[in-house]
Order: C-alpha cells, then structure tokens, then sequence
C-alpha cells in the first residue's frame, strides 16, 4: 500500500514509519517538526519506499501524485507542556489539518486514520472509560486547546464518513510510552525516567493518587494495525487498562533504576484528570487486540534502547535513539 502519515517525525508517527516500511509498504511522512524530532526522520530517509514532506497540515497537505490507500493524521502536540505552547497551532491542526487530511482521501478514493485520544474524556465521570462514554471536558481550560481540538476532529472524520462517504477509522489513545519520546515532553514516564538517571528525587504532583494507564508503544502499533485491517467507523479505545496511581508508578520506577531515589510533592497542574482507565473490550471483540508489554517490561525495554555512554553523557537521545 502507499501510506501517508502526518506527524511522521514524531512519538507515535516514527514508530508506524518503522512497521509499515518493514511490511514492504510505501510510505509518504509529512512534519513541520513543532513538536517532532529531525532524528526520526533521519531514521528513514535513505529508505527507498520513503518520501518526507516538511509541511504544516494545517495549511495544506503538498502531495499531488495520484496513487493512495491510507491517510494517517497523527500530527498534533500531545504533551501538555507542548500543546499549551502552542494552543492555537494545536486547535488548527485538530481543526484545518483534519479537513485537510479528509479531503485527501477523498480526492484518491484512500482511507482515512484519525488518532484521537483518551482526553476526550476528559477528568470522567465513568470509570473505567468505554467508547460510549460522551466525557467530561472543560471546554475553556488550559487543556482544552488538545481535547476539543481531538473531539472537533472525531466529528468531522464522523461527517466525512456519513456525508461522503469517506471509509474512515478512529482511536483514541491513553497514555503511551517508549523510544523516541522526547526528553522535554512532559507526561509522567518521560519525567520519572529522565529524573531517575540523573539521580533526582520524582516529581509528584498533587497527592499522587490520581491514575494512569500506561501502554508501551509497540502495543499501540499493533493495535492501529489491527484496525487498518477491519473496516469499523466508530471510535476504538486502544490503551492498557492495568491501572497506576502516580505513586505506585513512582514505586516501579524506583525499582526498575534506582530504589534509593526519593519523592518530591508539587501542586497539581489544573483539569489534571483524576483517573483514566480503558474499557478495552471493544478493541478486543474487534481486533482480538490485547496489550502484551507489562509496565516493568515496557520501562525496562526502554532502558535497553540506551547506551551507557548514551546514559551517562546524552540524557536527551535517551529517550530519541
């Protein structure tokens, strides 16, 4: 298949370059690297079945051949630090590079991927989350650039679909981690980890007991490839539903690095979502989907991916090699 994916220079978007180019497909990334990394891109660029566009989507999408069976819109900040830099550029690219994106594959006769995500939800009400779960959001707060950017997006794909037919797909995707994530991004793996090599005391912000649920990325890859393959139009949780409160987090961190590491309290950002936990059993009766990398797996599988000479004098490739 040919296969474009924007926000190919980021997290996620590197990771399914990698899956799709092993698979024999051919792939188109588009980047305006607000948030993504030149390192991914540099992973493929001498592969023959790759194509970089450095564009902002929200713009336009500059790909003008005639051939395309798959548009993937994974392009949008999705750290808080990230996305409350840049609220507008990241309501526009949920917005105008969703359309954009749309109308692509409407153009080619392609389908259409949209990653949505687990704040949707917002700081809910319904424990655990299942995809009939409306949320409960904020709609003026500091998060609300990216949650109602992701829910504006959920409806447009939807009106695509049923207006004009797009074939589209949607996931909404919690909490995920591994390589390539960026050292300054924010979310709580991304701080631990980077806090424990260094030899610092983890940051705890409020009183620790609100919960995550922590997928390793591969997990995520399976999952979005499982989907491409079903056709399927309402939204799918993909996410791992075993559940950690920041404290308990904090405890496998410690004895995964380092057990003498020490624990520090600071207030709570705002909206901080109390509690998030997939209702996965959609993704499961669909996709026969179920995570397979356990927290500890997962954490110790990233510390793989660094060198020693990576750990000790480049903490920043750590978590981008």
């Amino acid at each position: 298949m040919k296969i474009l994916i924007t926000g190919s220079a980021g997290f996620v978007g590197s990771h399914l370059v990698e899956r799709f180019l092993k698979e024999g497909h051919t792939v188109i990334g588009v980047d305006n690297y607000i948030s993504g990394q030149h390192q991914n891109t540099a992973l493929f660029r001498a592969h023959p079945r790759f194509q970089f566009l450095e564009a902002d989507v929200s713009l336009g999408i500059p790909y003008h051949d005639d051939a395309l069976d798959w548009v993937l819109h994974f392009a949008s900040p999705a750290s808080p630090p990230h996305y409350q830099e840049f609220p507008i550029e990241t309501l526009m690219v949920g917005a105008q590079g969703t359309q954009h994106g749309l109308e692509l594959a409407l153009k080619h006769g392609a389908k259409f991927f949209l990653a949505s995500t687990s704040e949707v939800y917002g700081d809910p009400h319904v424990h655990p989350q299942s995809e009939s779960y409306w949320g409960h959001v904020n709609p003026n707060g500091l998060r609300s650039c990216y949650d109602e950017a992701k829910r504006y997006a959920e409806a447009i794909t939807m009106a695509y679909h049923r207006a004009r037919g797009v074939d589209t797909r949607i996931i909404r995707i919690f909490n995920t981690y591994g390589p390539r994530m960026r050292a300054d991004d924010g979310r709580v793996i991304t701080n631990f980890v980077h806090q424990a090599l260094r030899g610092e005391a983890l940051t705890i912000y409020g009183d620790g007991l609100q919960t995550r649920s922590f997928q390793y990325v591969d997990d995520l890859v399976e999952g979005i490839v499982r989907l491409i393959g079903v056709t399927y139009h309402e939204p799918v949780n993909l996410g791992n539903p075993t559940e950690f409160t920041m404290l308990e987090l904090a405890a496998v961190v410690r004895e995964v690095i380092d057990p003498e590491l020490t624990l520090v309290y600071q207030p709570a950002p705002s909206d901080d979502p109390q509690q998030r936990k997939p209702d996965i059993a959609r993704a499961q009766g669909l996709l026969g989907w179920t995570p397979q990398v356990s927290l500890r797996n997962g954490l110790q599988n990233l510390l793989n991916s660094v060198s020693e000479s990576e750990t000790t004098s480049d903490l920043k490739s750590f978590l981008t090699v």
